[in-house]
């Protein structure tokens, strides 16, 4: 693990996800650039001293050297670091599985992705929401043709912790790195989690779209960079959608919702309430499915529980982590991956993110007019 150290929230649960299957050591790591701080962290996890390093690139060199050197590694990092860090491990012959965004510009990531099929390594891309069986369900049933041709795609994530006092003070805004533009990149609440709706609608309605018209805003006072996104969508086979993201919407914990509606039959998917699914079909009543009565592979894959029993972010995160695992020992064994573990998010997600991303800050630049990107 790249970042991650003492007090981080995420290296926290990419250490359980790696965990929770069984499918993940964890060996060596560089938790803070910090030698004080690596050492303490790694201490913490009872890793051994040797395995723990300050650079990244000097453990990328050694743990390629040697004989029992790490498969994979996880970058949990600030935004800025995730290209850099990607790059050293990728060319050492590492896998690599990273927090989204993939990179803070599109050219960084294009670079990623080529590299990645150079050196054939798998790429993860943990958009955690991907992982979740009613998810992959819907992904399934609009693939099968079940809700018809897709019409319109609705996806909002709505937070309010930027909403907090605490968090409107001058201090705050001078000292997160979510407000930095050179570690968080050139955007705030877009890049973090207007990418998760972006990923999201596409990856269960199978369509990406190729115009915006976009407006950013900060509603928070002493901000640089965006806490609110409001953004229209076309799509090539006529299609039309909405997304919306917000940190500013008073009451939201972490409202992430999609709506797919297709000329047979619509889906309705709330992250709040991740078990279950709604399927209502035209002229039809509204049907709740939910994840112990779904039979489709998709969601049985990724089900580790009975009926009832609730599952939910880190068992999606852990899904995600399952699915790199697979791919890399196909990979690495010169086998074909598991149909099961072809639904994880790659590099080439990351790059679609990414240039979504740039259309809505061009589009915004030029006074929130129609842009064709794709």
């Amino acid at each position: 693990m790249v970042g991650g150290g003492e007090g981080a929230f995420i290296g926290a649960v990419h250490r359980i996800a790696g965990r929770l299957d069984d499918c993940y050591e964890l060996v060596a790591a560089s938790l803070s650039g910090n030698a004080q701080r690596a050492a303490a962290s790694a201490a913490g996890l009872r890793l051994d001293p040797a395995r723990s390093y300050a650079d990244y690139q000097a453990m990328a060199r050694v743990e390629a050297a040697r004989a029992d050197g790490i498969d994979a590694v996880a970058i949990v990092t600030p935004n800025y670091l995730h290209a850099p860090m990607a790059t050293a491990f990728l060319e050492a012959g590492i896998h690599v599985i990273c927090d989204k965004p993939l990179a803070i510009s599109l050219a960084e990531g294009e670079a990623l992705a080529a590299l990645a099929r150079r050196q054939n390594k798998v790429f993860a891309l943990t958009h955690v929401y991907a992982g979740y069986p009613m998810v992959r369900h819907a992904r399934a049933m609009v693939a099968a043709g079940e809700i018809g041709e897709v019409r319109l795609v609705q996806v909002e994530y709505a937070q309010d912790w930027l909403a907090e006092a605490a968090n409107q003070s001058e201090e705050f805004q001078r000292n997160n790195w979510h407000n930095d533009p050179r570690r968080a990149g050139p955007n705030g609440c877009l890049g973090d989690i207007g990418s998760h709706a972006h990923h999201l609608a596409g990856y269960v309605s199978g369509i990406q779209p190729d115009q915006v018209l976009a407006e950013l805003h900060a509603f928070t006072p002493n901000r640089v960079l965006d806490d609110h996104v409001q953004v229209m969508l076309r799509y090539p086979n006529g299609a039309r959608g909405m997304l919306w993201s917000s940190q500013m919407a008073t009451g939201c914990e972490n409202g992430l919702r999609l709506r797919v509606f297709g000329t047979k039959a619509s889906l309705s998917f709330d992250q709040e309430n991740p078990n279950e699914l709604w399927l209502t079909p035209q002229g039809g009543c509204a049907q709740r499915l939910t994840r112990g009565r779904v039979r489709s592979a998709a969601a049985v894959s990724a089900t580790r529980v009975p009926s009832g029993h609730p599952e939910g972010y880190l068992e999606a995160f852990a899904q995600l982590y399952r699915d790199a695992a697979a791919q890399i020992h196909a990979l690495d064994a010169g086998q074909t991956v598991p149909q099961s573990a072809r639904d994880m998010p790659d590099v080439d997600d990351g790059v679609a993110g990414l240039r979504f991303m740039q259309a809505v800050m061009e589009s915004h630049r030029q006074g929130s007019r129609w842009l064709k990107f794709a």
